[in-house]
């Protein structure tokens, strides 16, 4: 009777950590809110945003139609989205694919 010896192989159990989904917080042009109210509003919600960075995001909306705020996890984007509506703002998310 011969004794085997077991051999497990640990590289096989390595984790993947997936990242999580992230959503486009996206605003849409009206033609009630000011220019500079809306530039005032985004720098008021999103942290850190400067008054450059907001300016770009209201032309880009203002010319499209439709700009993107910002791209982040979804609890974020829900804020931000709702923040956004509650200044009287139209905004919307969407997954970004």
């Amino acid at each position: 009777m011969s004794l085997g010896t077991s051999v497990i192989d640990k590289s096989s159990t390595s984790t993947v950590r997936k990242h999580a989904p992230r959503y486009k917080v996206l605003l849409h042009n009206d033609d009630f809110n000011s220019m500079e109210y809306v530039v005032q509003v985004l720098m008021q919600t999103i942290a850190g945003m400067t008054q450059p960075q907001a300016v770009n995001i209201m032309m880009e909306t203002h010319n499209n139609g439709i700009g993107l705020v910002i791209t982040c996890a979804l609890e974020h984007a829900e804020f931000y989205c709702e923040t956004l509506c509650n200044h009287g703002l139209t905004s919307t998310i969407e997954p970004d694919e």
